[in-house]
């Protein structure tokens, strides 16, 4: 699937991306573009804010009470190694573990894990990213089909 280009608008951001070593930083651009892609088509989620927390990249609503911070990073402990983070309480970790088990790598309640250069289930990423970035929302409205998977999962 063909990823948009998208510009930084942060330059810590961008001197973050630019300082991860070279196994990573592709596939880490490569989701980041999979996080901004999925924001732009998902009913509800409006722009984005592109920011760092705890020195990572950081993506969320732009709006408030939408949805949930998804952070990327490289793994310190290994080089080849990169995640996509969601708060640890607020159960998404479980409910993508339900809706795509085997799929995924996990790191408890907290993180998907990746290897580069290593082909991911993107299809099924972008699910988990959009229920990420709308996870206040389907608190407070009527059950979607959408909403209907994720419900099923818990």
């Amino acid at each position: 699937m063909p990823r948009t280009q998208h510009a930084f608008d942060d330059p810590a951001v961008k001197a973050v991306f630019d300082a991860y070593p070279p196994a990573p930083r592709a596939d880490l651009l490569a989701l980041r573009a999979l996080i901004l892609d999925t924001a732009a088509t998902t009913d509800g989620v409006g722009p984005l804010v592109e920011t760092l927390k705890w020195g990572q990249p950081a993506y969320l609503p732009a709006r408030p009470r939408v949805g949930t911070t998804v952070r990327i990073d490289a793994l310190r402990d290994r080089p080849d190694g990169y995640a996509l983070f969601v708060h640890c309480q607020s159960r998404l970790a479980d409910t993508f573990r339900q809706l795509y088990p085997g799929q995924f790598t996990f790191d408890g309640n907290r993180a998907l894990l990746f290897t580069a250069g290593q082909p991911r289930a993107d299809d099924a990423l972008k699910h988990c990213i959009a229920l990420a970035l709308t996870h206040h929302l389907r608190k407070r409205r009527p059950k979607t089909e959408y909403d209907k998977a994720a419900a099923t999962a818990r």
